[in-house]
């Protein structure tokens, strides 16, 4: 399994995502599920992808390729007018892959299937965000849903619903993911350190900052502390139950 987010916040994007691919007493697998593209001053894009995992690399591939050598009945990403439209150009591609694998057709369900997180900015636009199913169609964040997740996202989105501030610095929202990615660690063997960050300031038009946080991390594991005890000090402070 994996657990990836994306964050849009007035001051641009976050993206974090982990790196398990399996969970399993001899079966464990570490690959980068963060990839990005950048044209410095003119255009930036990042891409976190859950799911099958043949089906995310050979997307992931495609796209690579196409920024290297476009035709016009392959699109790049790096000639395209809109964040619209190059979303629009990586759904294509995602529903074309898990067609090709499954004859049957492409579906959430369908053991080929995968979820995208797509976001960036193009000059003269603002920093946008996508979720990509595997049918290829997508929806954008907006102020009703300023964040997406992928794959094991229960655990960790309570504190994004209940901490997330489209005002709050990219410090303050990387804690918040830090916290959001403890809990999703603690209770899913699915998910696993490194954990990959990356920032992208709006108006930037590039990685304005990109991080790897190992299982040994002074900060993630001081979060992780500080956040259970901080727990532990909230529950003891709430009003006993009396029977």
């Amino acid at each position: 399994m994996t657990y990836c987010v994306g964050l849009r916040l007035r001051k641009g994007l976050v993206f974090m995502s982990d790196t398990r691919t399996n969970a399993g007493v001899d079966d464990i697998a570490q690959v980068c599920k963060m990839t990005s593209w950048e044209v410095p001053g003119e255009r930036v894009f990042t891409v976190l992808s859950a799911g099958n995992l043949a089906t995310t690399q050979t997307v992931i591939s495609l796209i690579d390729e196409r920024t290297k050598a476009p035709e016009e009945r392959n699109p790049s990403i790096l000639e395209a007018p809109s964040m619209f439209q190059a979303a629009t150009i990586i759904g294509d591609l995602l529903r074309e892959v898990v067609k090709s694998a499954d004859p049957s057709g492409q579906s959430a369900g369908s053991t080929f299937g995968a979820t995208l997180i797509f976001g960036g900015q193009i000059k003269g636009s603002s920093p946008r965000l996508f979720l990509i199913y595997p049918e290829g169609n997508f929806i954008e964040a907006g102020d009703d849903n300023p964040f997406f997740q992928a794959g094991e996202t229960k655990y960790g989105r309570p504190i994004l619903v209940r901490a997330w501030d489209d005002e709050m610095s990219f410090e303050s929202a990387i804690k918040l993911l830090c916290v959001s990615f403890d809990s999703t660690i603690r209770a899913n063997a699915g998910v696993d350190m490194p954990l990959d960050l990356q920032i992208l300031k709006a108006d930037d038009f590039r990685v304005s900052q990109s991080r790897r946080m190992e299982r040994d991390d002074p900060y993630f594991r001081e979060i992780s502390q500080s956040w259970s005890d901080a727990l532990g000090v909230a529950l003891g402070g709430l009003p006993e139950f009396e029977f």
